[in-house]
């Protein structure tokens, strides 16, 4: 019995023991993951703010916007002035001052698909152009944050669009917009070399 009784004593010290230490091991398994990422880790920017605030925008988006308005005007205009030339040809055709032929073969010289390939081109181009910005305007808004997170210091860097609720002191975009207006402003001067 003596022998017994210090062995069950020290059996649950180490159970005890044991217990204590995956505990503690937990603990700071946890204590290290939170450490790992914390709020100041995490960043957000509001992209489309960003966007529409930059240079590149204010000067060439502005302009390309304007343009493609412009275009859809003219577009609309034209569409409308050869509606009416088909509607003054069918008129003459209905009271018998032009023959369906006559008829047939102006409509077809004004509205052959001269308008419809220009038109074409035209679209096409503004595609292009529009698709180039965007080109660049993403460009810029990847190495602003590549360079503001150059140090590592973000471990997660999303935008904003994708948020319900955070934190204003997670909010990089002030950053962001700087930054991407001196990258526009440095490949400016680089173009004019």
């Amino acid at each position: 019995k003596k022998t017994l009784f210090p062995v069950l004593v020290a059996a649950l010290v180490m159970t005890a023991c044991g217990t204590k230490t995956t505990e503690q091991t937990a603990q700071t398994a946890q204590t290290e993951t939170t450490a790992r990422v914390g709020a100041s880790d995490i960043a957000y920017v509001q992209v489309e703010a960003v966007l529409a605030q930059c240079d590149l925008f204010l000067t060439e988006g502005k302009a390309l916007q304007e343009k493609t308005e412009k275009a859809q005007k003219s577009w609309v205009q034209r569409e409308q002035n050869l509606q009416a030339e088909v509607a003054q040809l069918q008129e003459k055709f209905q009271k018998g001052l032009i023959t369906s032929r006559d008829a047939q073969a102006q409509q077809e010289a004004e509205t052959g698909g001269i308008y419809q390939n220009n038109a074409q081109k035209e679209a096409q181009s503004l595609d292009e152009e529009n698709y180039v910005f965007t080109n660049r305007a993403q460009d810029l808004l990847n190495r602003a944050v590549q360079q503001i997170n150059a140090d590592r210091k973000y471990k997660l860097i999303i935008n904003a669009s994708a948020l319900i609720d955070a934190d204003t002191t997670l909010n990089i975009t002030p950053a962001v917009l700087q930054k991407v207006n001196e990258l526009y402003a440095a490949d400016k001067k680089a173009e004019k070399k």
